[in-house]
């Protein structure tokens, strides 16, 4: 959903990048790499260690990951997790607060019932009465942590898939600042963190998609230094039924995808980990709702909404000072 405009030539130093396939989907780094700093090799080797971990904890695709072995248990049970699962846990909790339930790490079943999920087997409407059944095991409020365990009084299934991609992508960039690189782009299946300044002096400069799935259109170019962009979208992962069109963003509230005109959210945050959760939080919200959260919260979010001759964008206060405003 994010493309990277390319850096430019340098007096000296290196421009470095590297990437390739995680979670489903791929990651890239690029950074500048002064004189005295780590051999590429190893900076790449930090880099997919963080994001092999990431995997074996948090993806939904693979039945030994920690959350998955978590997702099996049954109502009334606890698990040991890693700090970093319970870290986003609470997050998680914090965005479903916010939201008013609307944001929901436990809605895996419901994703699965209408076709979306690791577990899908037909993208369709669902029967009311198998929605009704799924919903009975959704629902942030039956996870709770004691200790480093984290347990649940019903069968639910948790899935980071809306925060996952965004906390890597913070700790990656930890990770580069502590080995002395601070002049880098670090993305991860669209979720990614900008600090410092190209080869050349000037910013990184980031193209946001303008939401269509026949081509890739830059709706516009920021620059940023310093934060996580995130976009959430409903353009990609949908299907068409009795003339209407079901995304697979989901509102916890209903147990059913979003129908509103709100067609993708670029958030922009200090942490990645953030940006990728609320750009999930303000789409799933709707247009009206979305912009009002933004603006109480003093969040940096671009709108893009659909309408009768295209699309129309909109942009809070916070994003047009944290963007540095419009750039051409």
């Amino acid at each position: 959903m994010l493309m990277a405009t390319l850096p430019g030539c340098g007096n000296g130093d290196a421009m470095e990048s590297f990437g390739g396939p995680t979670m489903g989907s791929t990651y890239s780094i690029k950074y500048v790499r002064h004189a005295g700093l780590a051999d590429p090799a190893q900076v790449r080797s930090e880099v997919e260690g963080i994001l092999g971990e990431v995997d074996r904890q948090m993806s939904t695709y693979r039945s030994d990951s920690d959350i998955e072995r978590f997702n099996a248990l049954p109502a009334n049970r606890c698990q040991t997790m890693p700090a970093p699962v319970l870290e986003l846990i609470r997050v998680g909790e914090q965005l479903s607060e916010q939201s008013e339930g609307a944001y929901d790490l436990t809605v895996e079943p419901l994703m699965n019932l209408w076709g979306f999920g690791p577990q899908g087997r037909e993208e369709k409407v669902p029967s009311p009465a198998a929605l009704a059944e799924t919903r009975q095991r959704v629902g942030y409020r039956h996870l709770r942590i004691e200790g480093d365990q984290l347990c649940k009084d019903a069968a639910v299934e948790v899935d980071f898939n809306s925060i996952a991609a965004g906390y890597a992508v913070d700790t990656i960039a930890a990770r580069l600042e502590t080995m002395g690189i601070h002049d880098y782009l670090a993305e991860a299946t669209g979720e990614l963190k900008a600090s410092g300044k190209k080869l050349d002096g000037s910013p990184w400069r980031i193209a946001l998609e303008e939401p269509r799935d026949d081509q890739q259109v830059a709706e516009r170019i920021i620059s940023v230094d310093g934060y996580g962009v995130s976009t959430s979208g409903d353009y990609r992962n949908y299907f068409q039924q009795d003339g209407r069109r079901y995304s697979h963003t989901f509102d916890a509230r209903s147990g059913a995808p979003v129908l509103h005109n709100l067609a993708s959210v670029t958030v922009i945050h200090p942490s990645a980990l953030m940006a990728d959760g609320l750009s999930t939080l303000l789409l799933i919200l709707g247009p009206e709702a979305a912009w009002d959260y933004a603006e109480k919260h003093d969040i940096g979010a671009f709108f893009v909404i659909r309408a009768d001759t295209g699309f129309v964008t909109r942009t809070s206060q916070a994003f047009e000072r944290l963007s540095g405003g419009k750039t051409d």
